[in-house]
Order: C-alpha cells, then sequence, then structure tokens
C-alpha cells in the first residue's frame, strides 16, 4: 500500500445525539480497532440518498469490521430538529448509527464542503481518505479490503458486532407514505414509501382495500403479492386506466394494472443513471435516476427525475424515454428548456396549459408550458427560504415536495419543510397558506370539494375542506446554516482533487475522463473562468464590487481499472456538485481546494 498522510481523526460530537446506537453515546475510542466509514449527509439531499444506497452491499459484508457512522449535517431549518432526524433515518432504512449534529460542529472540524461526504478512518484512528459526491463505494471497498489485510497483520484490527441497535418498528397503518392518487373507482392509491408497498385505500382514506407489493425492498414484476418496489413515490393514471409508478430507488417507472394487481415494467433498467449514459432510447434500455413523481401532459408521462435534476418523459405509444428539460447542473435557471437547471424536482402537476412542479432544493414553484419553456413563480435559488406569504417574487417555502392543480386555475404547493399547506394564483401573482400543523406533507389530491394531504410524517391521510380564505403565518426567512468561504478579491485558484483509486487509472481511451463546469451566484461574481473544461484545476477571476455570493462547481472524473491483462475492466464514475458560499475579504485565502477523492494538501 502507498504511504498515507496520517491525520488524526477528530472527535464525533453533536448536540443532538445520538440514533440507533447501543447504550446511546459513542466516540472514537469506543470505536478503535474498526474501520469507520463517517457519511456526512443531510435527508433532503437526493445524493445523500443514492450513496446510503450505496453503502448497503458493503455495510452488510463487512459488518465485523466496519462500522459506518450518519453525521446527519443539515442545510434546512427543519432538518436541524431532531424528531425530523429520527424520522428520516427510519423512512430511508438507515441501519448504522447516526450522529445528529444540529450545528455542524463535526463538518466543520472535518473540512467538510458539500453534502455527501465521506470520510474513511483506519482502526487506529486515524483520517485515510475522503470522497465527495457518488460513485465511491468500489474505491472505498478496495480500501477496505486492504485496511483490513494491513490492521489484521499488526494485529489493530477488532472484529465483532457494531454499536447499531435498530429502532422497534411501529404497528401503523402507512409508514411515510409519499404520494397519493385518486382512482376512478373513489378509493384512494397511496406509496407507502417505507414499507416498499402500494397501499389501496377506501374514499374514506383509512380503510384498507389491498396492498400491492412484497413489503421487501426489490426490483421483482408479478403479481400483487410478490411484486417488489424499493421506496416508490409518484403515481399517475394512464388513458389506459392502469396506474405508473415512480419507484424511486429502483430508477425505473414501473406499470400496476388496477383491475389484476399486476405489476410490471415500462421503464429502467435498475442502474442509475451516470454522465455518459445515453440520454434517450427504449425506454427498457435507459438507465434513470431516483425519479420522484409522474404526471400525464401532452401525451407523454413526465418524470421528475430528482437525481440527476431534470425532467424527462416516457412516450407510452413508442415505449421511450429521453430528457425533456434540464442539463443535469443543479440550480435556478429558466429559458428554454435545454438550458434551464432544476434542483431536484419532486413533485409534477399537469393542466391543460402548464406542467407545474415543486423543485425542492430552491424551494421553489416553477413550471414548463407547452413549448417547452421553463418559468418560476416563487423561489430565488439553492440557499433563500423560509415561509413568507404575499407577492410570488418576494414568497418564500421550505423544501416542497408536492404540486397540485386546483379547479380555479391556482395551485397548491406541498410545503413540507414548513408542514404547511400553500396556494400560489397565477391571477394575482400572490402566495397564501391554506393549512399549517402538517407533519412533512408531501402530496396532496383533490377529492370533491375537499383536499387530501398526505402527512408524511405523520403517516396518514388528512382531508381538508379548501378554505375560503388564507391563513395567518408569520414571516420568517432563512439563508442554509452554512459557514460562507472567505477569499480574498481577484485571482482564486480552484483545483478539485482526484487521486484515482488504488488498482486504478484515468480513463482516457475516448478522450479526456474529467469534467469541470463552473458558474456563480450572482452571474457578477466571476469576471472569469466560468464555463465548462476539461481541466480540474482552473484560475478564476472574483469580482471586487460584488461582497459575497456562491461558487457552483460540477466535476465528473471517470477512472477504469490498471490491468493490461484485462480486456474489459470495469469503470467508475465520480460525481460531484458544490455550491460554496464565499465571502470577498481582503487577507481572504486564494486557492479553493475541493476533494472529489483523495486528501487535501
Amino acid at each position: 500500500m502507498a504511504k498515507r498522510v496520517r491525520v488524526r481523526a477528530p472527535e464525533l460530537t453533536g448536540k443532538g445525539g445520538w440514533i440507533n446506537t447501543i447504550g446511546g453515546q459513542l466516540g472514537l475510542a469506543e470505536l478503535r480497532g474498526r474501520i469507520v466509514i463517517v457519511d456526512f449527509w443531510t435527508f433532503c439531499c437526493v445524493n445523500c440518498l443514492h450513496v446510503l444506497d450505496e453503502l448497503r452491499e458493503l455495510e452488510e459484508k463487512h459488518r465485523d469490521t466496519v462500522v459506518i457512522i450518519g453525521v446527519h449535517s443539515p442545510k434546512f431549518v427543519h432538518e436541524a430538529e431532531h424528531q425530523a432526524v429520527v424520522d428520516a433515518v427510519e423512512r430511508y432504512g438507515v441501519e448504522h448509527p447516526v450522529l445528529d449534529d444540529p450545528e455542524l460542529a463535526t463538518w466543520k472540524q472535518y473540512a467538510v464542503r458539500a453534502w455527501p461526504t465521506l470520510v474513511v478512518i483506519d482502526p487506529e484512528g486515524y483520517v485515510v481518505a475522503q470522497h465527495a459526491g457518488e460513485g465511491h463505494a468500489h474505491a472505498i471497498a478496495r480500501l477496505v479490503e486492504e485496511l483490513e489485510a494491513e490492521h489484521a497483520a499488526k494485529g489493530t484490527l477488532r472484529r465483532g458486532d457494531g454499536p447499531y441497535m435498530a429502532p422497534e418498528p411501529e404497528p401503523t397503518t402507512l409508514r411515510f407514505p409519499g404520494k397519493a392518487l385518486a382512482l376512478p373507482s373513489g378509493n384512494l392509491l397511496v406509496s407507502d414509501t417505507t414499507r416498499h408497498q402500494l397501499v389501496e385505500l377506501e374514499g374514506d382514506g383509512e380503510s384498507v382495500v389491498r396492498r400491492i407489493g412484497s413489503g421487501v425492498r426489490g426490483f421483482v414484476d408479478g403479481a400483487a403479492e410478490e411484486a417488489g418496489f424499493s421506496e416508490p413515490q409518484g403515481l399517475a393514471l394512464l388513458d389506459d386506466g392502469s396506474v405508473v409508478v415512480a419507484d424511486t430507488v429502483n430508477h425505473a417507472l414501473r406499470r400496476l394494472d388496477l383491475a389484476t394487481g399486476e405489476v410490471s415494467t415500462l421503464a429502467g433498467t435498475g442502474r442509475q443513471w451516470w454522465q455518459g449514459s445515453p440520454t434517450s432510447g427504449p425506454a427498457r434500455e435507459v438507465d434513470l435516476s431516483s425519479p420522484w413523481d409522474v404526471a400525464l401532459f401532452g401525451g407523454k408521462v413526465w418524470i421528475a427525475m430528482a437525481g440527476v435534476h431534470q425532467l424527462w418523459a416516457y412516450d407510452p405509444e413508442g415505449a421511450t424515454v429521453g430528457v425533456a428539460a434540464g442539463t443535469t447542473n443543479e440550480g435556478l435557471v429558466d429559458g428554454p428548456a435545454d438550458e434551464a437547471w432544476f434542483a431536484q424536482p419532486s413533485g409534477l402537476a399537469a393542466t391543460a396549459d402548464r406542467l407545474w412542479l415543486a423543485d425542492s432544493e430552491t424551494s421553489a414553484l416553477r413550471w414548463v408550458d407547452l413549448d417547452g419553456s421553463v418559468h418560476t413563480a416563487v423561489g430565488t435559488g439553492l440557499f433563500d427560504f423560509g415561509h413568507r406569504d404575499g407577492a410570488a417574487e418576494q414568497a418564500l417555502l421550505q423544501h416542497p415536495l408536492g404540486v397540485t392543480a386546483l379547479p380555479d386555475g391556482s395551485v397548491a404547493v406541498s410545503d413540507t419543510y414548513n408542514h404547511a399547506l400553500r396556494r400560489y394564483d397565477p391571477a394575482t401573482g400572490e402566495v397564501t397558506t391554506l393549512a399549517t400543523d402538517l407533519r412533512e406533507p408531501s402530496d396532496a389530491v383533490l377529492v370533491g370539494d375537499d383536499i387530501v394531504v398526505v402527512e408524511s410524517a405523520r403517516h396518514r391521510l388528512t382531508r381538508l375542506r379548501l378554505p375560503e380564505e388564507a391563513v395567518r403565518v408569520e414571516s420568517v426567512a432563512h439563508r442554509t446554516q452554512r459557514a460562507a468561504t472567505e477569499v480574498a478579491p481577484g485571482g482564486l485558484r480552484l483545483d478539485v482533487i482526484f487521486q484515482a483509486p488504488a488498482g486504478q487509472k484515468l480513463d482516457t481511451r475516448y478522450g479526456p475522463s474529467t469534467r469541470l463546469l463552473v458558474s456563480s451566484t450572482p452571474p457578477e461574481l466571476l469576471l472569469t473562468g466560468e464555463g465548462a473544461g476539461t481541466d480540474l484545476s482552473r484560475a478564476l477571476e472574483l469580482n471586487p464590487a460584488v461582497t459575497e455570493g456562491v461558487l457552483h462547481v460540477s466535476a465528473m472524473a471517470a477512472s477504469c481499472d490498471d490491468d493490461p491483462a484485462n480486456e474489459y475492466p470495469a469503470c467508475h464514475v465520480h460525481q460531484q456538485d458544490w455550491g460554496v458560499p464565499v465571502r470577498l475579504t481582503e487577507g481572504g485565502t486564494d486557492r479553493l481546494p475541493l476533494v472529489l477523492a483523495g486528501m487535501a494538501d
């Protein structure tokens, strides 16, 4: 093994305390002798959820030597609530200890700059690797095997059961339901996300008619009792009377035959889409990425492709699928479909001339018109959120996950992290609050004169009469808690650090294997250095007249097994988007290192 820099791992501290642990408390001293993987995550972040799924196999295979520790580091105010973190740990099936760090204390100690970030600590308590973003599970698995061999030989590896303790299951009818659909029969179909099922309820929203799916995480077609889903979300009724399901963690669209309960696959391969994968083609041959919601618009099934910050469309006639809007860059940019930026679109609702969408990470309500142009009704960007009614240009939401078209032409927004149902009226440009005291509402459907809200964190559907008057709510505005990096005005050297994993090399068979895209908010922050390129280092020029802003950096690197004897080497894509708040200060740093994989120098 190559000689590694030995940096002592800082202690794990967080005001919220520990979840999923035996005895309640945990520290690095108790973990000595184990290989520790620290996963800095926040539950709003779809990339963090991807990493949770990437780590499942490694976690199971090395359960006696590896301890994964989740450090929950919130972006939104709601995510700093301890009960919300407890809920998220159960919702997403996190089977390892989690430290709730609402004040980002451990995040700062480890100099983390992005969600998700993985840090590997050896059995002697030293940091040996850091990875930002997705696609690193194979590299970490290789490193774990090396560390096991090295420390077994030294006598410093300790095997045995880890400190994880599973929570007691709760006997509720639904468990963190995601989306709902009103059926022609008058019944309601609900995606029972955490239990990997669909549940058909009577019109009362409580009495169970049937369950579709085995209840075990899987990707299986077949009859209702044997079909397998993995955290299903969005639902939409097709013209033939069947239901299309956004099977989120299976990266697929499924079809439910309401008459028979039979489940089949419409689109997706079960693999997650990565940069360089096909963006259109036969639906069963194209990879998808965390489809979160679906809606029929203009004869096609539009897909909120949360995992890649895009909208895709499935054509039932031709059984094809492809990108409909978005560039994969994360942010809020309006305009033509192929130039627009989204940030984890998670809710869709169609009218005759608009496709409305809840763009969760920008806390925005947006729409697509019939010619494909993208517009924003409410929301300003990745770092501003809150609960403020009034004129749409100054109104604030907080991580909305659902949107519902209302009969009068307005829309209701499931304003998830504000625990509220909001309303936007295009005719007046005003935002109001329809209801509060809803626990993480994630969707809503119209049933006659009522609206039925999916209260995800209360594990139920709640029926409300559509109010004629708005609820008065005290306005609050927030910005992300992340501290701004102080940088010097003028020249700034941006270095994205990437070291190919052991036994691999950069994949240059088809040209450059790296990509770097840089932009800023506001655009005036960058005088030079924006745009795309293949070098992972770049000289930026910051405008001294702009005192603060955000640098948006997107990096990708591809590596392959370095074995000349292997005719078909395994290749892997590593990628991450950073939004780095910066403040221009005399005496600030003139270099910004961002770790994609490796160790910062």
